[in-house]
């Protein structure tokens, strides 16, 4: 095989390696956002039952305030029973320390209701916060995997560049400037196999003539078609 086709062969496969290589590094951050959604998500519905604690407390607290002052104001009346004059002034103050006392009631209701409620929203959240708890392990340990990789990657990048290097000094400046514009041209392919007189590059048809001088590999040969260089693959 001639020397320069060969050369091209090793680049086109070492720059095959290399964007390969920055694909995947590229890809990471995305990926490490992607696996922290159902995680924001999950920590939003928490923060949402939290909120909602807060609120069942706060109401429950206002309540409790209610209840407080509505029992110095029938303890107050009651105090009064002595100064009571009358037989209808008496009933007067009994009838309003019967509201007082219906409305402590109603008030009595409405915190059990808030506490039952505050328990069920607690179990909720609970349950939340350990699912989240779970996901948060499996998500740092995702995402260490994930810098890992990406941190292997870039070594291993900074090795094939090297090689590359060292290759491309290789090529003769004509080949190598044809090389660069057709990787730029097609997204990082310039050099493609030939078969049965066709180019797997745009996969156009090769002239006959053409593709029995192309099998001997013994010169830099271009598609017709894409201008890509091509290589016969010898199965023997």
């Amino acid at each position: 095989m001639n020397e320069q086709l060969k050369l091209a062969i090793e680049l086109q496969n070492i720059d095959t390696k290399i964007f390969t290589a920055k694909r995947m590094i590229d890809k990471i951050p995305q990926k490490i956002i992607e696996v922290e959604i159902p995680f924001k998500e999950a920590l939003n519905s928490f923060n949402l039952f939290k909120q909602r604690l807060e609120n069942l407390d706060k109401r429950k607290r206002e309540k409790e305030r209610q209840l407080d002052d509505i029992g110095e104001k029938i303890k107050k009346l009651k105090l009064r029973t002595s100064e009571i004059k009358t037989n209808k002034e008496y009933q007067a103050l009994l009838s309003e320390i019967d509201s007082f006392e219906k409305e402590r009631w109603s008030i009595e209701e409405q915190i059990l209701t808030i506490m039952e409620e505050i328990e069920v929203v607690s179990k909720q959240a609970n349950s939340e916060e350990i699912k989240i708890n779970a996901d948060k392990k499996k998500i740092d340990e995702l995402k260490q995997k994930l810098l890992e990789e990406k941190l292997s990657a870039e070594k291993n990048l900074e090795n094939m560049k090297e090689i590359r290097s060292k290759v491309a000094a290789l090529i003769e400046d004509d080949i190598y400037k044809l090389y660069i514009n057709l990787i730029d041209k097609y997204d990082g392919v310039a050099v493609v196999e030939a078969k049965d007189e066709i180019c797997l590059g745009c996969n156009m048809n090769i002239p006959p003539q053409l593709f029995v001088e192309l099998k001997k590999n013994n010169d830099i040969i271009t598609c017709p078609q894409c201008g890509r260089i091509l290589f016969f693959k010898n199965e023997s």
